[in-house]
Parts: C-alpha cells; sequence; structure tokens
C-alpha cells in the first residue's frame, strides 16, 4: 500500500507545499532522462507477495498486525486488512537462473510468515480472493490501525460524497452498498516488477498493456466473491469499485477512475505521472520540504518522493514506478492485475510468463502504437477478466480463443524472450510448462474453483461450500503441485475441515421471494405452493419488511371468502427478528423461545435473510455432531 508517513489530513498550506514538491519532481524526472541519469545497463525484476491470513475455522484472521510484530522482519509490511500481509522480495538482476533464485527467496519468506501465523492458530492461503470472505470482513474492527489506512478511507469516502457500492454481475450478480473501503481489501496480488531503461519505456509500457488481456486470461483465480459466481477475475471490478470516488450524477461528464486500464497509447515516458496529477486530486500528503531540483543541480539524485506518494494513489492496472538502487535512479513497469496464488509454482510460472514477453516485442511493434488499436487491447484485458482463458482475443485483425494464441504464438514468444536474457532452456521450460499445462487442460485457478465451488455447494449452505473451498485450496496448495493437476473439491471434504457455525450467516437464506402489502392473498397461496415454501415476508412499496405470512396462518383462515382479500390484513405484523450479526446459538434459542418456525434477519427495516425450524434444526445436528465426535 505505499508510504506509511503521510499526513491524514490536508490542510491549505500542506496542500500547496506538495503541489510545489510534485511539479519539482516530474520537473526533476524529466531532467533526468534528459540527461541520461536513469540507469539502462542492468534489468532486474521484483515482486510484491500479498497474502491473506486465516484462522483455524478457515475464516478471515484479526491477527495480521500481532503477526508483523512478531515476524520482525522488513521484507513484510501490513495491509489495508487485518487477515492481509505483504511480503516485499528483493530485487534480482535478470540473467542466467534468476527465476529460481526468486522462487527460494519466496518459499523461504512465506515459510517464516506461516511459521510464525502458526503460533496464533492461523495459516497463509494463497488466493485472489479469499472465498471464505463475508461480510462481517468489512466492518471497521477488522481494517489495520495505521493512519494512512484510516486517512484514505475517510478521504475516499469524502470525495465520493455517498456509501461506496458494488455492483458486479457473472453467472450471479452482487449488488451491495458499504460505507468504507475494506471491500478492496478482498482482493490479494502477486505485483511484479520489471525494470526498463528510458529509452525503451515507452514501447515498454505499451507492449505491457497490448499483453494484459491474454496474459490475465492464463491467470486467473478470483472468480468468487461473498458465494457469487461472478467473474474469472473478479479483482478487476471489485478494486475499481470498492474505491471509486465519483459520484453519480445526471451529466456525461468523463471522469476516470483512480484504478484503470487507462485509454490510450502512451507518447513520452513522464506521459503517466503527469496525467495523473492533472486528472486525480491528491488525497495524501507528506510534510518533505525537499526541493527536488535543487538536489539535481548539486549532483544529488533526489528520491521524487512527492510523485512517488501521489502515483501510489492511482493503481493502475499497469503502474510506471521511479525508485533508486544505491544511489543510481530507475524506472520500472509494475504488473497489478496478477492474482496471488494458488501456488508458488504457479506464481512464479506467472511471473515467467510476463517477463518474457515482455522481453520479446516484435521489432514491428516499436514506435509504431499509433496503428494500433488501443480499444482492442483495453477490450481484451475485461473479456478475459470476465471469461478468463476461455475468452478470445483480438490479436492482428482477428478473434483468437485464448488458448490456440497461447500454443501457437505466446508460448514461443516468451521462450524466445527469455533466451534473449539469457534465462536457460531448462530454466524457462521449467516454468513455461505449468503455462502451457494449464492452457491445454483449460484449468486455471480461477476454472478450478468454479467447478469445485459448483459441485459442493449441491451438497451444504452456501457458507459452508465457502469454507470448504478455501480449506480444499489450503490442502492442495501444501501439496505444492500446479492447479492445473488440482482434482476438483468434494462434499466430502466437509467433515474433514473445522468449520464454525457462530453467526446467523452461516444458516440464514439469502435467495428470497416476498410479496407486496397490496397483493392477493390468492397469489400469496400460489406462490408458496409453486415454490413449496412455508414462509413468505411482506414488504411494503419502498421495499420495507412489515410482516410474515406463514403456512400455518393459511391454514387457520381456512378458505378466503374475499377473492379480493389483500397479504397486509392477514399477515403476522408483530414480528420477532434478530440483526446480521447475531450469535447463531441465541437465534435458535430464540426462535424456541418465541415458538416460531422462521427468524427474519434484518439490517434497519431491509430483510436481508430468513432462517427456518429446518435450518435450525440442521445446524443443530451439525453442532452436536461436533460436539461428539
Amino acid at each position: 500500500m505505499g508510504e506509511h508517513r503521510v499526513n491524514t489530513g490536508i490542510k491549505l498550506s500542506e496542500r500547496k507545499k506538495f503541489l510545489k514538491n510534485l511539479i519539482q519532481d516530474i520537473d526533476s524526472l524529466d531532467q533526468m532522462i534528459r540527461d541520461g541519469l536513469i540507469e539502462k545497463d542492468v534489468q532486474r525484476i521484483g515482486a510484491e507477495q500479498e497474502f491473506a491470513l486465516i484462522d483455524r475455522h478457515n475464516k478471515p484472521s484479526k491477527n495480521g498486525p500481532l503477526i508483523l510484530g512478531k515476524l520482525q522482519d522488513a521484507h513484510f509490511t501490513s495491509e489495508l486488512a487485518m487477515y492481509n500481509l505483504e511480503l516485499n522480495l528483493d530485487p534480482v538482476e535478470l540473467k542466467a537462473e534468476c527465476f529460481s533464485v526468486m522462487e527460494r527467496q519466496l518459499r523461504k519468506y512465506l515459510r517464516k510468515a506461516d511459521q510464525v501465523a502458526s503460533t496464533f492458530g492461523d495459516a497463509v492461503i494463497l488466493t485472489g480472493i479469499l472465498p471464505s470472505i463475508d461480510l462481517r470482513s468489512g466492518q471497521l474492527d477488522y481494517m489495520t490501525p495505521n493512519p494512512r489506512y484510516q486517512a484514505l478511507d475517510e478521504i475516499i469516502k469524502q470525495l465520493r460524497g455517498q456509501d461506496f457500492e458494488l455492483n458486479i454481475s457473472g453467472v450471479d450478480e452482487l449488488i451491495l452498498a458499504h460505507t468504507n473501503i475494506l471491500f478492496e481489501a478482498c482482493n490479494t496480488s502477486f505485483q511484479c516488477h520489471l525494470q526498463v531503461s528510458a529509452e525503451e519505456f515507452v514501447d515498454q509500457y505499451n507492449w505491457a498493456q497490448l499483453i494484459s488481456g491474454p496474459v490475465l486470461a492464463v491467470c486467473t483465480n478470483s472468480p468468487l466473491l461473498f458465494g457469487r459466481e461472478l467473474w474469472s477475475e473478479t479483482r478487476i471490478p471489485l478494486f475499481q469499485q470498492s474505491i471509486d470516488i465519483r459520484s453519480k450524477g445526471y451529466h456525461l461528464k468523463e471522469k476516470e477512475q483512480r484504478v484503470s486500464f487507462g485509454n490510450h497509447w502512451i507518447r513520452e515516458t513522464t506521459e503517466i505521472y503527469k496525467e495523473n496529477i492533472a486528472r486525480f486530486p491528491l488525497i495524501l500528503t507528506h510534510k518533505s520540504t525537499a526541493n527536488s531540483l535543487d538536489e539535481l543541480a548539486k549532483g544529488q539524485i533526489p528520491d521524487l518522493q512527492a510523485l512517488k506518494l501521489h502515483n501510489g494513489t492511482i493503481w493502475r492496472w499497469n503502474r510506471p514506478c521511479f525508485g533508486t538502487g544505491n544511489g543510481v535512479p530507475h524506472l520500472r513497469i509494475e504488473n497489478r492485475y496478477l492474482p496471488s496464488g494458488p501456488t508458488i509454482i504457479d506464481e512464479m510460472a506467472n511471473l515467467v510468463l510476463w517477463v518474457g514477453l515482455m522481453k520479446a516485442m516484435p521489432d514491428h511493434y516499436r514506435k509504431s502504437w499509433h496503428r494500433k488499436s488501443f480499444e482492442d487491447t483495453k477490450g481484451n484485458f475485461y473479456r478475459a477478466a470476465t471469461s478468463g482463458i476461455f475468452s478470445s482475443m483480438a490479436w492482428e485483425n482477428q478473434m483468437v480463443p485464448v488458448q490456440k494464441l497461447f500454443l501457437d504464438e505466446l508460448l514461443p514468444l516468451a521462450e524466445k524472450g527469455l533466451s534473449t536474457v539469457g534465462v536457460s532452456p531448462e530454466e524457462a521450460s521449467k516454468y513455461l510448462e505449468v503455462i502451457r499445462k494449464r492452457v491445454k487442460t483449460g484449468q486455471t485457478g480461477s476454472s478450478w474453483m468454479i467447478k469445485s465451488y459448483r459441485k459442493i455447494k449441491k451438497h451444504m449452505s452456501r457458507d459452508e461450500a465457502m469454507v470448504t473451498l478455501t480449506g480444499a485450496i489450503q490442502q492442495r496448495r501444501k501439496s505444492d503441485l500446479p492447479v492445473s493437476e488440482w482434482k476438483a473439491a468434494s462434499p466430502a471434504e466437509l467433515k474433514t475441515i473445522p468449520i464454525q457455525y457462530d453467526w446467523i450467516g452461516n444458516i440464514m437464506t439469502t435467495d428470497l421471494i416476498t410479496v407486496q402489502e397490496d397483493d392477493l392473498v390468492a397469489l400469496v397461496k400460489k406462490i408458496m405452493s409453486w415454490k413449496n415454501i412455508h414462509h413468505i415476508p411482506v414488504e411494503n412499496k419502498e421495499g420495507k419488511l412489515t410482516g410474515l405470512i406463514t403456512a400455518s396462518t393459511l391454514e387457520k383462515m381456512g378458505e378466503v371468502e374475499n377473492e379480493l382479500e389483500i397479504a397486509k390484513n392477514i399477515m403476522i405484523s408483530d414480528l420477532v427478528t434478530v440483526g446480521p450479526h447475531t450469535d447463531i446459538k441465541y437465534a435458535m434459542l430464540l426462535m424456541v423461545n418465541k415458538k416460531i418456525s422462521c427468524l427474519p434477519v434484518v439490517d434497519g427495516d431491509q430483510l436481508i435473510g430468513l432462517v427456518t425450524d429446518k435450518d435450525a434444526q440442521s445446524i443443530w445436528d451439525k453442532l452436536y455432531e461436533k460436539n461428539n465426535a
């Protein structure tokens, strides 16, 4: 998440000083490029591993800050939510066995994190979106207590002026309003860095954009959120929507998201930085007063703190980065769209594929971007995010299935690119074969997850299915087999995975059929008969819960003489309800004490779920079996 020592509020005097520093920084970067100061004789790769932490019940853990403190290692840093941490790997020079070196480093530090997490009863898991995340994880008590995160939340809320909203449609649909930015924390990624020279930056950045769609398509690992089957890489719309500061309006004014793919090819090295300054308001500042132009004039290399901080609050899927190493400035392209997991070998294969393709840009692309369709490239990216490995790409004026494109063109191209930087054929084959098998089988993390989820949810509740899926991912990750070789999860795995039945969300039904107050009782009877249900909530025109009609209510009434009788006149209006975070045992006892067969779950006056006596009995049996096992 970038620099942590920031101002949590922006006063006018601080804003003016920071803007002055920002202008000086972009002028300094332009000058360093003109003067040939940007490193170009060495290329390095790097990566940032975001990972989730789960407790012994495969649910998000709150122990991230405690685990970070016990790690006492500068390679690790906090993330927005307490159930996430980030591991920053050391840069490695791009040559010979560099990927094996990076893999050993990644394994070493993740093993260390897992060992420390285990002392808290937790574990590390690699997945783009943790399947077992529920709405409780989006509450502020899950936010890491860090001034930067609190500042981001407050400032983005002020700029947006209304609740955050999610509206994502796939096989299922997810429409949610929320009061903070913690939805963003559902995402974990494997962010890859490639150092490039200033002279090559424009071509390399545009090429990175062009290959993004195909690369993402074979690397997807985030198809589910809150038990809904959405995009193959749901991180893409989730991240874009979860911190979108734009508010709704009745005009056609175009305003770009802070998380975006971009809208055109770039023409100069610092163009994106300048566009970021022009388009996006400041949301964080720091108190640095260093004049980067003065430092340059003295022969020093400035750190460009203001430029880096502002750049860190605009999350392009391919992001330019400036940095220094041993006093030498360099430029990098950061690939932010690759998801975490599902295994270390899968992640490393994704990195190797991307770097190989980056180093194999055909010569005819150089300085000819005005002849290429950016719209096709952007469309490819979102088709990949939506449909993954089974999508088709607009490629060289044709629509080509992703699997064919990789087998015929992109895998051989990646092999060629790796060879040009001295990576041995054995090293290249070790990783690219992982991609090849994934392409041939069509089994990415996303397709495995969807196949498994569809299979197991027929036999258990949505919450049970999501926890079971999380446990299955964790068990298979430990085998270290790439995802292309994973067997689908099975219902039998529920018995081997400890599930905690602790809140009403474990059992409530959210696929609800309701009627209006002025609907005919005759219609209510028909609906209950058609759908074989014994309880039906009644709502008013504003969508507020006002009553409940049960099968026993209708039985007591007998035949309704008035054919125009309406639901409002017969419904139970004196309702017993509970909130969305109610303890499950309390809810079951409440149903027994009140002698009710249906318990509506409400958020304010809005119905969000139902718990029936059948649901309660099922969980009671499972709790009994668990306690007597």
